[in-house]
């Protein structure tokens, strides 16, 4: 889509035309398979490394536009958050070195990416869910300004009509309705793409879809959005209620999230799987086609199938089928797109050697993989490894094995042996698979970061303990240290900037709050009960419309306690933001002699501080 001047699909006579340059790139690719157009050797691999732009306090920026002129290399191209940029690595064949090669190559584009960074006082994070995100920067505020982007917004928008809705539970719970599809900016992914041979290519994607569990589970590195725990792999749900058109499940049409796992196995042939999305999704956008595919062929030349890949760049499965066109030639891969940006690069890349082993493994075992494993048993996995990262117990060959025995016993040996089959160097495959297999007994991100936040809350908020892990792990992938060679944070760790505090470094986000009907004497017991001194009174919308103090509660006049909170509320109430500093708040308790400050966002009630927390 990036390479496309984007319209939203909105008169019927633009549908018709778009509809119909899809259905002849449908016909053209068949006639490709048909003829045996499609390439089938070299085969090649390929990433795209998505990462997060911080400033020096390690908050997110929105200068990603400016960062990218500065770096000023076309490898690089936009996120839809401002906060955001992604590398598109050359396509290298599979073969030898290739892998130590690509690890080259995005190290080396990274230094690229941090010397033009630097330039803006902007330094590079890789991360699957940036720690250090609010809910101020899924704002529109912060989307990209670029005309792809916001009509994309649009366009998912008008087919969703109604606001989306955000719904995740884990350790802490996640519940809000958002205007805009700026949630999938919180997804920072490192995409990995292999090209097929298309005479294997449905019995490929269906091998694809059944690793996806155990591939995800050692490698889940996104475990806190907003401050709460959530599941080990948090992108997994967040991207696929993030751009979810459905405004409920019982649509005729969509019956799936346009990101999704799939509902079956696939049959039949590449072409069939994109007619069964086009056929479940409808299209949202449209361009300027200039040739026609059917004629292009009819030529002797290679259509690009310029729909058709619109179409898909708004179809987002876990694994995807992307066609493309390269020196002339077309082929076929699978996008791996469910594995996390960082924790480092050397972590990334093993991943990518781990599935892609898996992927050219070949054993009589695992041949026709659809007969041997149920198709929920398989989406089951992949939710579940999600969910439980490491701790997973996986349903496999009709079993229950845990992630630690699936992955050491059976899917390590079969990696090497899939890369021995490849003519992978050994030096390169013992260098990389010795990476997952010491992660896999020790610790991958999500329970680094999981316990790292744990062992910090004890002694710290939770926005002065994301920002000290997310310094550490800067720190730590400057030097490429896989994340089983990871320390825990001690206690006492001292985030490497010097930045001001602000009110969300102490405010209070676990907090009572009681409705202006409730009784003054339930009030009053939950203050004596709970040891708290200010109680803030919210209605329905979560809006601050009132505040009780125990000073405002006695126990000498009985009769008030019948009361409602109602009667004796203040209703004149001095707020404060969450980025406003904290000696801003201390001065303004001091001007107006009190000794608490609800805390808003957007008029909605997300804290408070109070004279001791500072």
């Amino acid at each position: 889509m990036g390479h496309l001047n984007v319209t939203k699909l909105v008169h019927s006579k633009d549908k018709a035309q778009y509809i119909s340059h899809l259905i002849d790139d449908l016909n053209a690719l068949d006639k490709m398979l048909e003829d045996d157009l499609i390439e089938k050797t070299p085969i090649r691999i390929g990433a795209e490394q998505e990462f997060c732009l911080v400033n020096d306090d390690f908050l997110p920026t929105y200068n990603s536009l400016d960062v990218l002129e500065t770096i000023g290399d076309e490898h690089f191209t936009t996120e839809i958050g401002r906060y955001n940029l992604e590398i598109n690595s050359d396509p290298l064949e599979l073969k030898t070195d290739c892998f130590s090669q690509l690890h080259k190559n995005l190290l080396q584009l990274l230094a690229k990416a941090r010397k033009g960074a630097e330039k803006h006082h902007t330094k590079v994070v890789l991360t699957g869910i940036l720690p250090t995100l609010s809910l101020k920067h899924i704002s529109e505020s912060y989307m990209t300004d670029m005309p792809r982007y916001k009509i994309l917004n649009e366009a998912l928008k008008a087919s969703r009509k109604q606001d989306f809705s955000i719904h995740i539970k884990g350790v802490d719970e996640i519940n809000l309705l958002h205007d805009s599809v700026m949630l999938e900016a919180c997804n920072t992914s490192f995409q990995t793409h292999l090209q097929i041979n298309p005479d294997e290519f449905i019995e490929r994607f269906n091998w694809a879809q059944a690793i996806a569990g155990p591939v995800l589970s050692m490698c889940t590195n996104s475990p806190v959005l907003f401050g709460k725990e959530l599941w080990a792999e948090t992108r997994i749900a967040l991207f696929t209620q993030s751009v979810d058109t459905r405004a409920n499940s019982f649509m005729l049409n969509e019956k799936q999230s346009r990101v999704s796992f799939g509902t079956d196995w696939e049959k039949g042939n590449v072409t069939d799987i994109f007619r069964d999305n086009i056929s479940r999704f409808r299209s949202l956008l449209t361009a300027t086609f200039e040739n026609n595919s059917l004629d292009q062929l009819k030529q002797d030349q290679i259509p690009k199938l310029k729909a058709l890949n619109l179409h898909n760049g708004t179809v987002y499965k876990w694994n995807r089928v992307c066609y493309g066109v390269g020196n002339g030639k077309p082929h076929i891969r699978i996008e791996c797109r469910y594995i996390p940006a960082g924790p480092t690069v050397i972590d990334e890349i093993a991943n990518m050697m781990f599935w892609v082993g898996l992927m050219l493994s070949r054993t009589e075992k695992y041949r026709d993989i659809h007969s041997k494993m149920q198709f929920k048993d398989v989406k089951s996995n992949f939710f579940k490894a999600a969910r439980y990262g490491m701790e997973t117990q996986f349903n496999w060959m009709g079993a229950i094995v845990p992630a630690k025995d699936l992955i050491l016993d059976e899917l390590l040996p079969l990696a090497y042996k899939g890369l021995h089959q490849a003519n992978i160097s050994h030096k390169d495959a013992e260098r990389y698979l010795s990476v997952i297999e010491r992660r896999v007994k020790s610790q991958n991100g999500s329970q680094w970061l999981t316990e790292g936040y744990r062992n910090l809350n004890t002694k710290k908020k939770p926005f002065e303990a994301l920002q000290t892990l997310t310094s550490y792990m800067y720190k730590k992938q400057i030097a490429d240290f896989p994340v089983d060679s990871w320390t825990k944070v001690k206690l006492n760790e001292t985030p490497n900037f010097n930045t001001q505090l602000t009110v969300k470094h102490r405010m209070n986000t676990k907090i009572f709050s009681v409705d202006e009907s409730d009784s003054l004497d339930l009030v009053y017991n939950m203050m004596l009960w709970k040891n708290i001194n200010h109680m803030p009174v919210i209605n329905s919308k979560k809006e601050i419309v009132g505040l009780l103090s125990s000073k405002d509660i006695t126990l000498k006049d009985k009769d008030n306690l019948s009361k409602s909170v109602k009667s004796i509320m203040k209703t004149t109430i001095i707020t404060i933001e969450q980025d406003d500093l904290l000696e801003t708040a201390k001065q303004t308790m001091i001007n107006h002699n009190i000794n608490s400050l609800p805390v808003i966002n957007n008029d909605t009630l997300v804290g408070i501080i109070t004279s001791k927390d500072l």
